[in-house]
């Protein structure tokens, strides 16, 4: 489907460019020459994005942009304005807007304005959208939560052995020497010792054997450091 755009603008001439301008770039566009009727429309549908013009005849354009950010806090707002002056940027920006452009202006440049709005909230809405938690065997990590969950139960787990336990976890199989666990988990720590290594694969070992008993994931290889299987 074509992004639909709500331009609010008083003013035919521009309007006429602007729409032909959007819908020949593959957008969707619905023209409002006042903010009423915008703001009534809000109740039914909902565009991907808004044009509006400050200087409207029956509602200033920022008090416009306002209540229809009360409506929907995330709608994004482009202004479009006679208005040069620094001082009415700043508040179209600090009351939600998300670009503004002076009169007279370019209609691809707000075309391909609008276009970087909407790619910017796309990649937004992915990384919101995108699990923060990863099943990586029988174990799943949830790096947003900072918790590590063993056979689907989480792990009360300290900063340094949850630090730790990651590290092996992102790298199954693979042998870490006490310099390199060291060097990733305590950088910029004061405690330097190798034996800090020793004791919290210890405790680590000590609390998944209190899930689960009969497995070792956490392996030892002597002289040269730790592994970790995911599978066991």
């Amino acid at each position: 489907m074509k992004p639909l755009i709500w331009l609010v603008e008083d003013e035919p001439s521009i309007a006429d460019t602007l729409i032909y301008t959007l819908e020949s770039e593959g957008f969707s566009v619905e023209w409002f020459d006042r903010g009423e009727p915008a703001l009534q429309r809000l109740a039914q549908q909902a565009p991907a994005l808004v044009i509006l013009d400050v200087g409207l005849p029956d509602i200033n354009g920022f008090d416009l942009c306002r209540q229809l950010l009360s409506h929907d806090e995330n709608l994004p707002v482009l202004f479009l304005t006679a208005r040069n002056d620094e001082l009415d940027r700043i508040i179209g920006l600090e009351i939600g807007a998300d670009d503004y452009v002076t009169k007279p202006f370019s209609p691809r440049e707000v075309s391909a304005r609008v276009r970087t709005i909407l790619r910017r909230l796309q990649k937004q809405q992915r990384r919101e959208s995108a699990p923060s938690a990863v099943a990586l065997g029988v174990f799943v990590l949830d790096e947003d939560a900072a918790t590590i969950f063993y056979r689907h139960q989480p792990l009360m787990l300290t900063r340094y052995e949850y630090l730790l336990l990651k590290t092996l976890l992102l790298a199954p199989g693979r042998v870490f020497s006490r310099q390199q666990l060291m060097d990733t988990v305590w950088a910029g720590a004061e405690e330097s010792m190798d034996r800090t290594v020793d004791t919290h694969i210890k405790t680590l070992r000590a609390k998944l054997k209190a899930i689960d008993d009969a497995s070792n994931p956490i392996q030892t290889h002597r002289g040269l450091g730790y592994s970790l299987s995911r599978q066991v």
